[in-house]
């Protein structure tokens, strides 16, 4: 049984300011399968994987990982606390 993948797509596209149009335009994809990624409805392939965090400029591990990402909220309110 294949694990679930969780990622960090609409974040990234968000602070990047790119629609799902512009970012599957910029890495060879439909529109569709982005939005397909975000909700964790499609396992990317790994070049996909790839390209998706080369254009973010960022390790796929921060991407994409088997165990949820914190909610945003929590990490501001960690690193606030760290101060």
């Amino acid at each position: 049984m294949a694990k679930q993948i969780y990622n960090r797509i609409s974040l990234f596209r968000a602070e990047a300011g790119l629609s799902r149009k512009a970012l599957a335009d910029a890495v060879g994809v439909n529109p569709q399968t982005i939005g397909f990624l975000e909700r964790g409805d499609y396992t990317p392939s790994l070049e996909l994987a790839m390209k998706l965090a080369e254009r973010f400029g960022i390790s796929v591990e921060l991407l994409f990982s088997f165990r949820p990402f914190p909610a945003m909220a929590d990490v501001l309110r960690q690193a606030g606390e760290a101060t």
